[in-house]
């Protein structure tokens, strides 16, 4: 069963006030996961407001189509990416829509399935695939890139100052067997890395783990496209908040907030959960939400 914890959005009070949320608005959830910040817009665009949900885990849209029953008449689910937001939207006869929200987080229903292969906490096929229609899995990038093409996902996706040697470390351990697993592959980085080098608050292998993801799912290549599309299908005056869980991902949304013109920056610093939602909402932790208004082409 799914945990309750999943019901419970991000940011949710400063999403409604952003977002600027009215009855008879058309809203995009980029990232629908269970249905919890599309229930929250349908809550506070009632009577007449309607969301449209991209997902792209086949899971979470079975869960979804089970959660989101009771909004059927202003709800529609799109089983795709928020990348190819453009594309469903002209396939859907839809624009001008008045808001789109995406939260970058991967939810509990991917990391506590062993099976999905997104944690080291248990043994499982070395998988993380969001979707299972892509072609290739973590294991395939750790089996078949150079040691060079290794490091600089290491680096590039999860600022891991060890990527180098955790590279060369992999490489020379599939040269005696193909690494398929998620522990395999942590046991592999951990070995790598020297003791005195060990980080005191997260698993060794968290940096490495959080890259290969991002790698597989081509999550920054999404997000950019996201970013880049979205203003088309924006009616003037629209808001668009987008709520990342790491740096990187932080820098690329307020690059793009920043430098696309078709953007006026709402929010100059991320906002922040509070103390209160910290405590009793431990996944908004490390949340940040900035937000771009679509301005009229000058």
């Amino acid at each position: 069963m799914v945990g309750e914890l999943l019901h419970v959005p991000v940011l949710p009070d400063e999403v409604i006030k952003w977002l600027k949320l009215k009855p008879g608005g058309l809203y995009i959830d980029g990232t629908l996961g269970l249905g919890g910040h599309a229930s929250l817009i349908l809550e506070n665009s009632s009577p007449d407001g309607r969301v449209i949900g991209f997902e792209w885990d086949a899971e979470a849209v079975a869960q979804a189509e089970q959660t989101m029953a009771g909004h059927r008449a202003r709800f529609q689910l799109v089983h795709g990416s928020y990348a190819e937001i453009a594309d469903h939207c002209r396939a859907l006869d839809v624009a001008g829509v008045d808001g789109v929200l995406v939260d970058l987080g991967v939810s509990s229903l991917q990391l506590d399935r062993p099976e999905r292969g997104f944690s080291f906490r248990q043994d499982a096929p070395l998988d993380m695939r969001m979707d299972d229609r892509l072609k290739l899995t973590a294991a395939d990038l750790v089996n078949r890139l150079k040691k060079d093409e290794l490091a600089d996902i290491f680096y590039n996706y999860g600022e891991e100052r060890q990527a180098r040697r955790i590279a060369r470390f992999l490489v020379e351990a599939r040269l005696e067997a193909p690494i398929r697993t998620t522990g395999e592959l942590a046991a592999i980085v951990a070995r790598s890395i020297p003791a005195k080098f060990h980080p005191k608050k997260i698993h060794v292998a968290t940096k490495v783990f959080q890259a290969l993801r991002i790698a597989v799912n081509r999550e920054f290549d999404n997000l950019v496209k996201l970013l880049n599309d979205a203003p088309d299908v924006m009616a003037v005056g629209a808001r668009i908040a987008i709520i990342t869980f790491h740096s990187l991902e932080d820098r690329i949304v307020k690059q793009a907030f920043i430098n696309n013109p078709a953007y006026r920056v709402l929010t100059k610093k991320p906002l922040l959960p509070t103390d209160e939602e910290k405590g009793s909402n431990p996944r908004s932790r490390s949340a940040k939400l900035r937000v771009a208004e679509k301005v009229a082409p000058s």
